[in-house]
C-alpha cells in the first residue's frame, strides 16, 4: 500500500492529448488571464492613485482585485505551461503551495464580498451613521480580518488535506490541485475529518451568503423608498451585479466541493473548475468597476496624463 510519504509529485488532468488542442487551450487561457490581469491591475492603479476613490467601497474593491489577481495567478499559468510543454506533473510541494494559496485568496475574497455587502447596507440604510461606522480604522480592521482569517483557514485546510495518506495513486482529476480531487486519492480511513471540515466550510460560506442576502433585502427595501427613478436605478445597478457574482461563485464552489466525487466526469469537473476559478476574477473588474463612472473617469484621467507626459518628453527630446 502506498502512502503519503511515497508521493513525490502529482499528475494533473490535461484538456486534451492532441497538440493542436493543447495550443488552443494555451491561447484561450492566455487571453482570459491577460484580460483578468489587465482589468484588476487597472482597478488597483486607479484606486491607489486617485484620492477621490479613497473611500470604503473602493478600498474593499481594491482588496478584492488583489485577491482575484492572486487566485487566478496560482492556477492558470501552471496549466498554460503544462499545455505548452506537453507536461502534466506538479511537485508535491507545488501542490501544497497551490492549495494553500488558492484557499487563502478564495476564502479571503468571499470575506471581502461580505464586507462589501455590509458597506452598502450601512451606506444606503443608515446613511447618517455611515462615516462613523465605516471609518478608516474600521475598514482596515475588516480587510485585515478577511486576510488573516483566510490565511488561518487555509493553514488548517492544507494541513488536514496533506495529513491524509494517499492510497489511490497520484493522478489528480483536475487541471490544478483541488481538495475534492485529492480526496479521491486518500485512504478511506484518513479523509473523514477533512470531509467534515469541508462540510463545516460550506456551512460557514452559506452563513456569509445568507448575511449578504439579508443585507440586500434591507437595501432593496430602502431603495424602493427612494422617490427618484434615476436614484433607484443607480442603486439597483450597483447591487444586482454583486449578488450575481456571489451567487455564481458560491453555487459553482458548492457543486465542486459537495458533489459525489465518483459520479462526475472529468469534462464536467474541468468545466465547473474553469467556471469558478477563471470567470469571477475576469468578470469582477467589468461588473464592479468598468461600468462605474468614477472608475472610468479616474482611468481616463490617469491614462491621459501618462499620454501627455510621454508626448511632452518626446517633443523635448526632438527639440
Amino acid at each position: 500500500m502506498s502512502n503519503q510519504s511515497t508521493v513525490t509529485e502529482f499528475l494533473l488532468l490535461g484538456f486534451s492529448d492532441v497538440q493542436e488542442l493543447q495550443i488552443l487551450h494555451f491561447v484561450v487561457f492566455l487571453v482570459l488571464y491577460l484580460i483578468s490581469l489587465l482589468g484588476n491591475l487597472l482597478i488597483i492603479t486607479a484606486i491607489a492613485l486617485d484620492h477621490h476613490l479613497h473611500i470604503p467601497m473602493y478600498f474593499f474593491l481594491m482588496n478584492l482585485s488583489i485577491l482575484d489577481l492572486g487566485s487566478i495567478s496560482v492556477t492558470i499559468p501552471k496549466s498554460m505551461a503544462n499545455s505548452l510543454m506537453n507536461a502534466r506533473s506538479i511537485s508535491y510541494s507545488g501542490c501544497v503551495a497551490q492549495i494553500f494559496l488558492v484557499v487563502v485568496f478564495v476564502s479571503a475574497g468571499f470575506a471581502i464580498l461580505t464586507d462589501m455587502a455590509y458597506d452598502r447596507y450601512v451606506a444606503i440604510c443608515q446613511p447618517l451613521h455611515y462615516e462613523m461606522v465605516m471609518n478608516r480604522r474600521a475598514c482596515v480592521q475588516m480587510a485585515a480580518n478577511a486576510w488573516i482569517s483566510g490565511i488561518l483557514y487555509s493553514v488548517l485546510h492544507t494541513r488536514n488535506t496533506f495529513a491524509m495518506s494517499f492510497c489511490g495513486g497520484n493522478m489528480v482529476d483536475q487541471f490544478f490541485c483541488e481538495i475534492p480531487q485529492l480526496l479521491k486519492l486518500a485512504c478511506s480511513d484518513s479523509y473523514r475529518f477533512e470531509v467534515r471540515f469541508l462540510i463545516f466550510s460550506m456551512c460557514l460560506a452559506s452563513s456569509c451568503f445568507v448575511f449578504i442576502i439579508l443585507s440586500y433585502v434591507q437595501i432593496f427595501k430602502a431603495v424602493l423608498r427612494i422617490p427618484s427613478k434615476q436614484g433607484r436605478h443607480k442603486a439597483f445597478s450597483t447591487c444586482l451585479p454583486h449578488l450575481i457574482v456571489v451567487s455564481l461563485f458560491l453555487c459553482t464552489s458548492a457543486f465542486a466541493y459537495l458533489k459525489p466525487t465518483s459520479s462526475s466526469s472529468s469534462g464536467l469537473n474541468l468545466m465547473v473548475a474553469v467556471l469558478y476559478s477563471v470567470l469571477p476574477p475576469m468578470m469582477n473588474p467589468i461588473i464592479y468597476s468598468m461600468r462605474n463612472k468614477e472608475i472610468k473617469h479616474s482611468l481616463s484621467k490617469w491614462m491621459g496624463w501618462r499620454l501627455f507626459t510621454k508626448n511632452k518628453m518626446s517633443i523635448f527630446l526632438l527639440w
